[in-house]
């Protein structure tokens, strides 16, 4: 009998209760904007970015979820401080901004940008595969060639996530929840007589991208870094630590773009321990310091500014 899976980041309908299960453990966590899950390490800022987080760990399929409670924070009571030494000050209204994390720890508001609108359609001269997924939040529904076009329903939220003070909602409708389940299960406002599976076109050529935004951080033992370069394509995307110093990349983009170039970094990295991945709008490197060197610039040839950002010390010998 066919059931589906309750494992969050899973979801998938099983008939074989030994077949391998990827799925994340832990309870989703959403703190000053940034999102991410307990069981593993990558925060990310927008709602879209953590469903793509890839989950940590392999098991079996269940049809009971047993994802650990959250342990509620143990409350202290303060001491209160005498009354003329308590300062005034007049209230003000937070909103639900996201963050970024500085290099020193720090986090500071960012300003909320809306994403560019979706496509409305589908270009119908281009082929959608068998099992591609709707592309509207709140839909899901999965494509299917035996099925015709015209009878197709998508019911869906074209408004953004909203996560405040506890409660999970959607900014195009009116109901709020706590618990993140119920939030995935709030059925769609909206509804459009088809689905939307690739959307527009790509335009003839493809486009070359020259130059994109580089960031990193440090500690006494790894460099942090990050490529910002929206849409690139996991599937193709190639990376290659080609020696201990070097990183040849090519990322072509769904919306037709391509990064190819070769990082010649600042001082050698240990390959076998250093990683990357892949979310919507950037790359992430775990560079592993092969000998501790503190690297003012992330790559060799890069504008040395006199700064050298670190987290941490190092150890004394």
């Amino acid at each position: 009998m066919a059931q589906k899976c309750v494992h969050k980041g899973c979801g998938k309908v099983f008939t074989d209760p030994d077949e391998p299960c990827v799925y994340h453990p832990g309870a989703p966590e959403f703190h000053e904007g940034h999102k991410g899950w307990k069981c593993c390490k990558p925060r990310v800022l927008s709602f879209d970015e953590f469903l793509a987080i890839p989950p940590c760990t392999t098991g079996k399929h269940s049809t009971v979820d047993d994802t650990p409670a959250p342990v509620p924070a143990k409350e202290t009571a303060a001491p209160q401080p005498e009354p003329s030494s308590v300062p005034k000050h007049t209230p003000i209204a937070v909103g639900n901004v996201p963050t970024t994390l500085s290099a020193s720890g720090a986090h500071t508001p960012t300003p909320t940008t809306s994403p560019p609108p979706e496509s409305d359609s589908d270009d119908p001269s281009l082929a959608i595969e068998a099992g591609a997924t709707c592309r509207r939040r709140g839909c899901n529904a999965k494509y299917s060639p035996s099925t015709s076009r015209d009878e197709e329903k998508c019911v869906h939220h074209p408004g953004q996530p909203i996560f405040h003070e506890g409660s999970k909602g959607w900014s195009c409708c009116k109901r709020r929840v706590l618990e993140f389940d119920e939030f995935m299960k709030i059925v769609g406002c909206k509804e459009k007589g088809r689905h939307l599976f690739i959307g527009k076109g790509k335009k003839a050529g493809e486009e070359k991208v020259d130059n994109i935004r580089t960031d990193f951080y440090q500690t006494a033992t790894s460099v942090m870094a990050t490529l910002f370069l929206k849409k690139i394509d996991k599937n193709s995307a190639k990376v290659n630590f080609s020696s201990p110093t070097t990183i040849e990349l090519d990322l072509p983009t769904s919306d037709n773009k391509r990064f190819k170039e070769t990082f010649n970094l600042y001082a050698p990295i240990d390959v076998e321990k250093s990683s990357f991945q892949i979310m919507g709008t950037k790359m992430d490197f775990n560079l592993v310091k092969a000998d501790g060197t503190s690297w003012p610039v992330l790559r060799r040839d890069d504008k040395h500014t006199g700064e050298i950002i670190q987290v941490g010390k190092a150890k004394r010998a």
